[in-house]
């Protein structure tokens, strides 16, 4: 696929919305500057009758997002939330609305990571800084209100690649695991010999290019390609991992990558949803109000409820 022309008409009505972000050079400081602008013009007002505040966990700045009733007996169930955006675009503020869309239909925490961002700081350093705020959740130091036991981890396209690959971590140094990984259309592996690789390599706002440019700049050595805790789906295997809700976008070159983790899951006997967002683009949850993203919302709110009541 290589123009929206193919598309739903509301998919590629969002499509031409989101080029009109397009940067005006190629400089790191452009790109960044024009994925702010153009996550902010996705997001909607913040939900009432939440508290969102800003803190600090050592030298890492998170957002907590939490309901401002009372707590209940043992504390809010966590999602800790890493953005997407390449492993180099992105803050606390190009992700609100990824939060604000499962605060609508969930009454739980959320604390979104401002990890350093490659080329300036490549792996590990991003996964170092989720794993230091995973850690202060389970000692309890974020905020009192937050469970230490109910907690999960998630992402959505870079963030997915980095909640798995902390999960990956945890698993490596034997470590206490999240109750969930919620990955939505993460990078798992540098490889292409998908089908999807082929179909949709030069889809909209995704392309095999672009993405092996944005894995040059968060992978800075030859060995970090064959790290399972950088790439999940290059681990010898997947026992001892949390259960998984795998969602995918069926036109989106990394959509097969997605799809063969949550098989490998499964066959390792691990609990997994797994969902392909019909019609869907890579980066398309920005597309409110189309009634395939807002089910794939449902649809990831239903499998978090699920796993704070099991």
């Amino acid at each position: 696929m290589s123009t929206p022309m193919q598309l739903d008409p509301a998919m590629r009505a969002y499509v031409e919305f989101s080029q009109r972000f397009a940067p005006p050079d190629s400089s790191l400081a452009a790109r960044r500057a024009s994925f702010l602008r153009a996550c902010r013009a996705c997001t909607p007002p913040a939900p009432e009758g939440w508290q969102i505040s800003d803190r600090q966990v050592g030298d890492i700045a998170i957002r907590l997002y939490r309901p401002a009733a009372n707590a209940p007996a043992g504390g809010w169930p966590t999602l800790l939330y890493l953005h997407g955006g390449g492993w180099d675009l992105g803050n606390l503020d190009s992700h609100d609305w990824f939060v604000y869309a499962l605060m609508q239909r969930l009454q739980m925490a959320f604390v979104a990571v401002d990890y350093r961002l490659a080329p300036e700081h490549p792996y590990p350093a991003p996964q170092q800084d989720a794993q230091q705020v995973w850690q202060a959740l389970q000692q309890g130091s974020v905020d009192a209100s937050l469970s230490r036991t109910q907690l999960l981890v998630g992402g959505d396209s870079a963030g997915g690649t980095l909640a798995a690959g902390l999960c990956m971590r945890l698993r490596q140094e034997q470590q206490t695991m999240p109750v969930g990984q919620l990955l939505v259309y993460p990078v798992l592996t540098a490889t292409t010999h998908w089908p999807s690789s082929s179909e949709f390599a030069n889809a909209p706002l995704m392309t095999n290019a672009g993405l092996a440019l944005s894995l040059s700049r968060y992978l800075s050595r030859a060995e970090d390609y064959q790290d399972p805790c950088a790439l999940p789906l290059e681990a010898a295997h997947f026992h001892g991992l949390p259960p998984a809700f795998v969602g995918v976008a069926e036109c989106d070159p990394l959509r097969d990558q997605g799809l063969a983790f949550a098989t490998a899951l499964s066959a390792a006997g691990i609990a997994t949803r797994t969902l392909t967002g019909r019609g869907m683009l890579h980066s398309s949850l920005r597309g409110f109000g189309i009634p395939v993203v807002e089910q794939f919302y449902d649809q990831m709110a239903i499998w978090l409820q699920q796993q704070i009541e099991s």
